[in-house]
């Protein structure tokens, strides 16, 4: 099987879009850990930023397939912010919570395995499950 790279920044781009076209106000959490980022510290919590990415809340707002960057207020303060896209943790639309987290075992791994599902380890007990049909 042929590597892949992460399929976290096609997602991402997909879901900002859909929560933008539908109307609604895009946030990203932002591991503030990873490596690139540039944030602004004061408002980082438990390692991690909550940004609001919509186009009303950023100036010159780019994001491609390594990373994401915008100009904004903090505080009042302008300031640049960039962040590689493995460190978005999740996206969703302010209103209404509907977006998606990203595994963070998939996060950044851009290695042969990155985009393999974890096989699921079948129950103990010896019995194979099975479906039936209720009437």
């Amino acid at each position: 099987m042929h590597g892949m790279t992460s399929n976290q920044p096609y997602l991402l781009k997909a879901f900002f879009d859909w929560i933008i076209d539908n109307g609604f106000t895009p946030y990203m959490v932002v591991d503030a850990n990873v490596e690139g980022t540039e944030l602004p510290q004061d408002f980082v919590k438990d390692g991690q930023i909550v940004l609001n990415v919509s186009p009303n809340a950023c100036i010159n707002f780019f994001m491609d397939l390594d990373s994401i960057s915008f100009q904004a207020r903090f505080g009042g303060q302008p300031m640049v912010v960039k962040f590689p896209c493995k460190a978005v943790t999740a996206i969703y639309a302010k209103e209404n919570g509907a977006g998606t987290v990203f595994s963070p075992a998939l996060l950044g791994s851009d290695d042969k395995n990155s985009s393999e599902p974890e096989k699921p380890t079948p129950p103990s007990g010896g019995k194979k499950a099975s479906l039936r049909v209720v009437k």
